[in-house]
């Protein structure tokens, strides 16, 4: 049963409607539960990993300021619950005197649980403020969240990126050591230069995560109300990945050149000497052409090519020496340029020996027109005989005039083809 009308308040202050002994007990159910929560919540807090951390990390930059302004907070959070705590506690108290409280204390505990002030500290500088119950759970929600907040948000990144560099840093050192067995070394070849950088940014990202994780944390930005609502920001950890990932598999190329750097080498060798015996045979059939082919014009064929050959017993001594990075890059232009030689000798063999394959189709086809004739029973025939005489003298005799010859084979075709022609009884030939 509620006490009608309103209890006076305290000098100062409106005065609060009395509540009956059932709306006392329920407020102070709530507040129980309520101060349960927040004290759940408190204890947690001071319990968190990532605030112990905070109390012994040598922070700096933003995570220095944002520390010292969240242990300002704390200390303010501490407070505030202890003037709770006073006020729950004296409310208890009095409730708890008798069973059915008089009209006189049940104003006072209306007065406790909705028209009390409490004294809280200040912000820097000011002076204490007194506020009422409902601001001060207020208070205690709003810097409980911004606490946790910071608390969290380090946590995280701590959680996340630390172990993560030392998992790289770790892969970097087995890397390291597969690179300079290969002899990819810092000075020596770019990938072991760029070895050197990518632990150096490691040593520093890991040195600045450990003093000042808030500075690698991106909010969600989205307004979320769930603590620390953002994610660690890993792009300086993800380009030191990428650029890991991209030597490994540089190395695992030199690795592969090194396994297989002997069968390589006797390929090359192979082709070398093929494009060497070939341009050798076109030399040689390049002077027989002189000596039996008159009139032609016959291109001259280059030696060896130098260059090649001495890559070649350079890439033979870097296999020698176990400079895989070096003799990578090297074999592949000179299997590239062997085959461009091999290709080279055998289009000068093509070339030069052009005006016998020209001799050979001459003589072939000379030969094919007097099997035609001697079939059509022309053998004798003086004409033909004559003109094949000339044409086979041309073509067989040294050194051979090929466009003469090629004249006189025409002018053999030519009357051949005359002669193959049925002739009409009456002399005239068939229309």
């Amino acid at each position: 049963m509620g006490v009608p009308g309103p209890f006076p308040g305290s000098a100062g202050r409106p005065d609060v409607p009395a509540l009956d002994r059932e709306e006392v007990d329920r407020a102070l159910a709530r507040l129980g539960a309520e101060y349960e929560a927040i004290e759940t919540s408190l204890l947690a807090l001071q319990d968190h990993a990532g605030r112990r951390l905070l109390e012994g990390a040598e922070l700096s930059g933003v995570s220095k300021e944002r520390w010292a302004e969240t242990e300002r907070s704390l200390a303010v959070l501490w407070s505030l619950f202890d003037a709770y705590t006073d006020v729950l506690t004296a409310a208890r108290e009095l409730r708890a005197r008798r069973r059915w409280p008089s009209a006189e204390e049940l104003a006072e505990l209306s007065g406790l649980l909705h028209g009390c002030e409490v004294t809280v500290p200040a912000a820097a500088g000011g002076a204490p403020e007194r506020i009422g119950l409902a601001e001060l759970v207020d208070r205690l929600n709003g810097l409980y969240a911004r606490s946790l907040d910071v608390i969290v948000a380090a946590d995280a990144v701590w959680s996340a990126l630390p172990a993560r560099i030392d998992l790289l840093a770790e892969e970097l050192r087995r890397t390291r050591s597969l690179a300079h067995s290969v002899g990819v070394r810092p000075g020596e070849h770019p990938a072991g230069d760029d070895l050197e950088r990518i632990t150096e940014e490691l040593t520093r990202l890991r040195a600045r995560v450990i003093a000042d994780p808030l500075a690698f944390w991106v909010s969600s930005g989205a307004g979320s109300a769930a603590p620390g609502g953002g994610r660690p920001d890993t792009a300086r950890y993800d380009r030191a990945a990428r650029a890991l990932e991209d030597i490994r598999r540089e190395v695992a190329a030199v690795l592969d050149v090194r396994q297989d750097a002997e069968r390589r080498l006797m390929l090359l060798r192979d082709v070398l000497s093929r494009a060497d015996r070939t341009l050798t045979e076109a030399r040689q059939a390049r002077g027989e052409v002189l000596a039996k082919i008159a009139a032609s014009e016959v291109p001259a064929v280059s030696g060896p090519s130098t260059a090649l050959h001495e890559q070649l017993a350079a890439a033979a001594e870097y296999r020698r020496r176990s400079q895989w990075h070096r003799l990578s890059p090297l074999l592949d232009s000179l299997e590239e340029r062997a085959e461009d030689e091999l290709q080279r000798a055998r289009a000068s063999l093509t070339a030069v020996t052009a005006p016998l394959a020209v001799r050979a189709e001459l003589r072939g086809r000379l030969d094919a027109y007097r099997a035609r004739v001697a079939r059509h029973g022309l053998a004798e025939d003086p004409v033909l005989m004559e003109r094949y005489d000339v044409a086979r003298r041309m073509l067989w005799s040294a050194p051979c005039d090929l466009r003469a010859a090629e004249q006189a084979v025409w002018r053999y075709q030519e009357a051949a083809a005359e002669a193959m022609v049925p002739q009409p009884r009456d002399g005239r030939a068939e229309p």
